[in-house]
């Protein structure tokens, strides 16, 4: 992990951002790096752990809705009806998932858990909720490496659409990010947030056909849930890439681009506004 942090530091000379953004960012990566060492110090495996937990949630799921309750798909270029394609497809959907409940849930608690930030006139604020969402990103990085390389040693290739997974990781990190920042705000005045995301998201993760595919849910719904759950897209929009091979969902995935940048820009006008209260709440 200390590897990525260190290649995101090298795209500052193809960026020509001012001075200040770079400095802000130079500073975000520290946090980043300090949040990732601090998780698993003292631990034998480490940063293992968070592909350890995504491996095991991929065990139960698979056990349970393809082997108990017998749910079956067909993939183009892996077996059909098989338990180990169940289980490429069911990994797929579940890492951008993992890492958008992750990264929001540790948001909405990034400010009220940094009081002494906070009281700090010089910090920028605006950091805070950013560091959850980069951590867990780039823990679930490890999980789609081990995915790429178990579909290519599954179908005996490498899609050529890999290449457009940085599109989708934009989409994503745009909304957990918008929705991290209008969670961390809220919370410094009402500390029932963390509690009502748990259960928002426990009905959120059932009404996206992660665990399912899209062809149970009944046509006349299957629509809406496209167009509203921009997870449905997004979870949908990795398995094209690194499954199928083609963008199946592209016009489902420019609006959810959209959306997301929307929801990033609301998040933080939220949090902006906010913030100035924070020290006093705290």
């Amino acid at each position: 992990m200390r590897g990525v942090i260190r290649k995101a530091g090298k795209v500052r000379r193809w960026l020509p951002l001012k001075e200040q953004w770079w400095v802000k960012f130079d500073l975000l990566r520290t946090l980043v790096r300090r949040d990732l060492e601090a998780r698993y110090k003292g631990s034998v495996l480490g940063n293992l752990w968070p592909l350890l937990n995504q491996l095991s949630q991929l065990l139960i799921y698979t056990y349970v809705f393809s082997i108990v309750l017998k749910v079956k798909l067909s993939l183009k270029g892996l077996p059909a009806d098989n338990n180990i394609a169940f289980g490429l497809w069911l990994f797929a959907g579940l890492l951008p998932w993992i890492a958008f409940t992750g990264g929001l849930t540790q948001s909405a608690g990034s400010v009220v858990g940094q009081p002494n930030l906070v009281k700090k006139v010089v910090f920028p604020l605006t950091l805070l909720p950013l560091v959850p969402v980069f951590s867990t990103f780039i823990e679930s990085a490890l999980g789609l490496a081990a995915l790429i390389v178990l579909v290519a040693i599954s179908s005996g290739t490498l899609n050529a659409t890999l290449a457009l997974l940085p599109l989708v990781w934009l989409t994503q990190l745009l909304l957990t990010a918008g929705l991290g920042y209008l969670a961390a705000g809220l919370t410094v005045f009402l500390r029932d947030i963390p509690q009502t995301l748990g259960v928002i998201l426990n009905l959120w993760f059932y009404l996206t056909p992660i665990v399912y595919p899209a062809s149970v849910i009944p046509e006349h719904l299957r629509y809406w849930v496209f167009w509203l759950n921009p997870l449905a897209v997004i979870a949908q929009v990795y398995r094209d890439l690194v499954l199928v091979g083609s963008v199946e969902h592209g016009l489902e995935w420019a609006v959810t681009f959209g959306v997301s940048g929307v929801v990033f820009g609301v998040g933080l006008w939220c949090y902006q506004k906010l913030r100035p209260a924070f020290a006093d709440v705290l």
